[in-house]
């Protein structure tokens, strides 16, 4: 019989081993002192049987004490067991519980997301609906504002003529000072003068009403202004890591020169103040070239030919194979090769920009080739500011990173005019900018490839941040300026 209980004990043992294999190493544990205490058990029933000659107790005694310590054991080993399964189906509740909580923030949190996104989207609906009106009604404005001027100039061909028969007039009052006049000469001359004045009062209610319209028009195109600046944040929320939206094309897009590439100098007799003056005296080819500004020695630039112009390039980023992070000294007399990658230096620039007004424009491209452009009006100091730069946008496909109306100093790592709150941008951030906030964007900085995926390497990056969105980083960057007088360009 306890060789049978024992035999019973195992095969019970095995089967909660089987049942409980999930349950955890503790559990484990327990079911295997179990069957190591079975064995234990049948062979100290076994030794007692064997011994039972040798003892002087009767076999009812013996058999009756070895069941007692069976039963024991077997008792001993279930209370472990149940203590056992209690704490683990314990554990197992607490972590069921946790489990449904997290699943219920899940729930909630997948359909709060869900609701923003409908929102952004009506919202966006609405913005493209409105700027269609608005455009509409724009073209409207400006047709009305053609007919006004057809009008006015007729009318200041009558006031011409009205001029010429009034100087006639004055002929004939002069002669009449001396000479009665008639009495229909006088009412002709009143009825002249009353015409003079009515025509005089058609006119300036016709002014009035064409700055009316101007006010109007200037209205409009700054709600048209605000409401593509919107749509262009709104674009950008739904960008991909470090791309911009779909591919912005531009009239005449020319591609950035190719590293290694062989380009021709032009020499020319060194009078020309820019590239756009080179275009006008016929050389219109993109290239390097030798300029002359006002009051300036003669250097060499790299003109491209854009919009039916020429444009004078101060920067140049295409791979990332020249390092921008220079000194002071280099950024002011400029560094690189004019056919590659370079920076054209400060003083060459501000010799340029001197003379008179001139555009800046920017030209970024994506790691998708995907291209931007922003242009402003600016203005830039010279050595003894810093060269600071002012600016104030005209235009663009993408929303604005730098300052407006601001004075912006030109810092690096080792000339750091302005430290914000202790902290050295240059230096920090590599490359010398027009610092103001030390986020806003850096297109000399470290040439970082997308796979880098640090937030310390991205900020030494070649990036453009908008005052409101993430970090774009950028496989190339173009720097421009043209005399305002430019007549198309988009």
């Amino acid at each position: 019989q306890n060789s049978h209980t024992a035999k019973t004990v195992s095969r019970k043992s095995i089967c909660i081993l089987n049942n409980q294999r999930a349950s955890g190493a503790e559990n484990m544990k327990i079911i295997l002192v179990f069957l190591f205490i079975a064995p234990l058990a049948h062979s100290a029933t076994a030794e007692k049987d064997n011994s039972f000659f040798d003892s002087g107790a009767s076999p009812e005694t013996k058999s009756r004490f070895a069941m007692l310590d069976d039963v024991r054991i077997l008792a001993n080993g279930l209370l472990q067991l149940g203590h056992g399964l209690k704490d683990f189906v314990h554990k197992t509740k607490g972590q069921m519980n946790d489990i449904f909580q997290k699943l219920y923030i899940f729930d909630r949190s997948f359909y709060e997301l869900s609701l923003q996104t409908s929102e952004i989207k009506e919202e966006e609906e609405e913005l493209r609906k409105t700027t269609a009106r608005l455009q509409i009604k724009n073209e409207e404005i400006k047709n009305l504002s053609q007919e006004m001027n057809l009008k006015i100039e007729d009318l200041i061909q009558n006031k011409i003529q009205l001029q010429e028969k009034v100087w006639g007039l004055e002929d004939k009052v002069t002669k009449l000072a001396i000479i009665q006049p008639s009495m229909q000469e006088t009412e002709e001359i009143s009825s002249l003068k009353a015409f003079v004045e009515q025509q005089d009062n058609h006119i300036k209610q016709l002014l009035k009403i064409v700055e009316d319209q101007h006010a109007q028009l200037d209205r409009q195109h700054n709600q048209i202004m605000e409401l593509e600046d919107k749509l262009n944040h709104i674009e950008l929320q739904e960008f991909t890591e470090n791309s911009f939206t779909g591919e912005q094309t531009e009239p005449e897009a020319s591609p950035f020169p190719v590293h290694n590439t062989t380009a021709v100098t032009y020499k020319s007799d060194g009078a020309a103040p820019d590239c756009t003056a080179l275009y006008s005296s016929g050389m219109q080819s993109s290239g390097v070239y030798t300029i002359k500004p006002n009051g300036s020695e003669a250097f060499d630039v790299y003109c491209e030919t854009k919009f039916g112009s020429s444009w004078t390039v101060i920067q140049n980023r295409v791979d990332g194979s020249l390092d921008f992070n220079q000194s002071w000294d280099a950024y002011t007399n400029g560094f690189g090769e004019l056919n590659e990658e370079f920076w054209l230096g400060l003083n060459k620039t501000y010799s340029i920009t001197k003379q008179g007004d001139y555009i800046l424009r920017i030209e970024l491209q994506d790691w998708k080739d995907n291209k931007r452009y922003i242009q402003y009006a600016f203005s830039l100091g010279g050595p003894e500011t810093d060269y600071t730069l002012q600016l104030s946008r005209i235009s663009g496909s993408i929303p604005n990173a730098l300052p407006e109306q601001t004075e912006l100093r030109f810092s690096t790592s080792d000339h750091d005019m302005d430290i914000i709150n202790d902290f050295n941008c240059p230096e920090n951030y590599l490359g010398g900018w027009w610092h103001s906030e030390c986020e806003e964007t850096n297109l000399n900085g470290k040439y970082v490839a997308p796979r880098s995926r640090g937030r310390l390497d991205r900020r030494k990056g070649l990036y453009w941040k908008p005052k409101k969105g993430r970090y774009y980083l950028l496989k190339s960057t173009k720097i421009m300026i043209h005399p305002t007088d430019l007549k198309s360009f988009d």
